[in-house]
């Protein structure tokens, strides 16, 4: 899936798809091994899968910048390689500060989540080794960590505010939700989240569908509900918010966390790097942090 900050592309076969070159970045920069030899040409090879990773620039002139860093879920058929081709998935992540990780999905490249077709590995033990393996070889900071993705790894993102909420500050899914059958319930605390969605979204609408015979995608509205743990933050009247095209709504009060938004644009099944950047700024706002 092509990610770009100009104009958005309708999701596809990955493989398909031709991308430009991606910037030069140095990924043994400011690390904390000397003999760091993978990064954003060669994957990061950990226990049950591997991942790439690109550093930012600054990092080389400012050896005291916070270490941050956003973790980037491909959808469907794509793969952490063809992340670090993506120009504008580099530039967003070059031109905030932050480290860009981008795990590998398994099979043809989808997501091991509950309900997905894929159960070949545990997604969330994977996702906890890519984390505490980046943090050591990067020298990253455990708790500037916002986990964002696109489709079927918008539905990953969903999964890990559920089960995962302690292990990223925030959490930004574009076009995706539980799969049925959906969560009896989350674990830890309600976490910081915005999502994004297309109101025309025929690849994963809103409400759902079904994917052959054996699999449903989830209600969004449903998945929230159960995100929000029946607590305060569901009860509660939402704040409408007009942003640009976005019509959203927000909930501020949901425990520790400080915000649920939910955001929905008038077009399909698509993404902008400028709507996770819209994400990490809110987040960086709510929780105070300097960067």
């Amino acid at each position: 899936m092509l990610i770009t900050g100009n104009k958005m592309v309708r999701t596809s076969t990955a493989i398909s798809l031709v991308f430009i070159a991606a910037m030069t970045w140095s990924s043994t920069v400011g690390a904390s091994q000397s003999n760091i030899n993978c990064g954003e040409s060669t994957a990061c090879v950990v226990d049950n899968g591997d991942y790439h990773i690109a550093l930012p620039d600054a990092w080389k002139s400012n050896k005291s910048m916070p270490r941050a860093a956003i973790m980037y879920f491909h959808g469907y058929s794509g793969s952490s390689k063809n992340v670090m081709r993506n120009k504008s998935m580099m530039g967003l992540a070059n031109r905030l500060g932050v480290a860009l990780i981008a795990p590998n999905g398994t099979g043809r490249g989808s997501w091991a989540y509950p309900g997905s077709p894929n159960q070949s590995r545990n997604e969330f033990e994977y996702v906890k080794t890519v984390r505490m393996d980046a943090i050591k070889r990067f020298d990253l900071d455990a708790n500037k960590l916002m986990a964002t993705g696109f489709s079927m790894g918008g539905s990953m993102v969903w999964n890990l505010a559920c089960h995962s909420a302690d292990d990223f500050a925030g959490f930004a899914p574009v076009a995706g939700a539980f799969w049925n059958p959906l969560p009896q319930s989350c674990d830890g605390p309600i976490p910081f989240m915005v999502h994004i969605h297309g109101t025309a979204d025929k690849t994963v609408p809103i409400a759902g569908r079904a994917i052959g015979k054996r699999w449903r995608q989830g209600d969004m509205w449903k998945s929230l509900a159960i995100l929000q743990r029946g607590e305060a933050c569901e009860v509660q009247k939402p704040v409408p918010v007009k942003d640009g095209r976005f019509m959203c709504q927000r909930w501020n009060s949901c425990g520790s966390s400080g915000l649920i938004e939910v955001c929905l644009h008038d077009g399909g099944h698509s993404i902008r790097t400028e709507w996770i950047e819209r994400a990490w700024n809110k987040l960086v706002a709510v929780k105070g942090w300097t960067l």
